[in-house]
């Protein structure tokens, strides 16, 4: 599910108020990566069922720098170091998701320290997923004996279901479809080892993006749109099963039964920009490559004077 969907919103009437079919002009236009991050916006998008358009998920850098969306979900590593770079104008928004790795395995008792001295095997080598997974092994006392790599979660999950003595990395929701097929697969959160070393609940992973010129034109309703999106992210953890059916409508995830147990383990909530900076500095401390070699200024953050 490496892909992209963009889908367009449309203001009218009253600012704020999202209806449910294409206005003759049309409003803010969004982006946004398939999977867990696109979750955080669902019940937004099946509104507009025939707006959104899957680009590919290597495209992400090209999405920024095509300035073409007035908001975009990203990794929010991603859109720092592209801000950083000069490469992109949009400013963080708000963190939407806050880590949905888990460390699994179908190892009878599989344990935590059983990952000691064993091979493990993580996906998306050089990214920040893999930088926090490291990081909180090692801060939690955990040293594998080796660390190889596949793609991605997709990758890792395979694994999990073809080889019983296999440890990985995998994320939701791929790590719920592969225990519908296998109950025998035991799995721990990384926000939990990452709990235990910085007293955070999950690391800052994606984030809504606002594109500057959309920001400096359109503030209120800039304002109005973050209302309407806090509130379709909040519909993550108290209406699990509204984003469940707007997630299979748009294809996000295969079906209501894994999108129903997915969702809550895939750490979806708003912050706002301000709000996460601490969070945001933590996590890129983490591994400053990963965010251009240092934490973001404070324009990158909306609403900073």
């Amino acid at each position: 599910m490496k892909k992209f969907f963009v889908f367009v919103l449309v203001f009218v009437l009253l600012p704020g108020v999202i209806l449910p079919v294409m206005a003759e002009d049309s409003g803010f236009r969004v982006s946004a990566p398939s999977g867990a991050p696109a979750l955080s916006l669902a019940t937004m998008a099946v509104d507009e069922p025939d707006a959104y358009t899957f680009v590919a998920a290597d495209t992400i850098a090209a999405e920024f720098a095509g300035n073409n969306a007035d908001f975009i979900i990203a990794p929010l590593n991603a859109g720092a170091k592209l801000y950083k770079a000069g490469k992109s104008t949009y400013k963080l928004g708000a963190v939407v998701t806050w880590g949905n790795l888990y460390f699994a395995s179908q190892k009878a008792d599989f344990a935590l320290e059983d990952i000691n001295g064993a091979e493990v095997t993580l996906f998306g080598e050089n990214t920040i997923n893999a930088s926090v997974a490291l990081y909180v092994l090692a801060e939690n006392g955990i040293t594998p004996g080796n660390v190889s790599y596949l793609a991605g979660a997709a990758n890792t999950q395979s694994l999990l279901l073809t080889d019983e003595n296999a440890i990985v990395l995998t994320a939701e929701p791929a790590l719920t479809a592969a225990k519908m097929k296998n109950e025998n697969i035991t799995a721990y959160a990384v926000n939990e080892l990452y709990k235990n070393v910085t007293g955070f609940d999950g690391y800052t992973q994606a984030a809504l993006f606002i594109k500057a010129e959309t920001l400096a034109e359109q503030p209120e309703a800039v304002a109005a749109f973050l209302e309407q999106a806090a509130e379709a992210v909040g519909k993550c953890t108290s209406d699990v099963e509204a984003v469940a059916e707007a997630a299979v409508k748009l294809e996000i995830l295969p079906n209501v039964k894994v999108a129903v147990n997915a969702i809550p383990n895939c750490a979806i909530r708003w912050m706002n920009a301000l709000d996460a900076k601490e969070q945001v500095e933590a996590t890129a401390n983490i591994d400053l490559t990963q965010f251009g070699g240092s934490v973001p200024a404070d324009d990158f953050y909306y609403g900073a004077e």
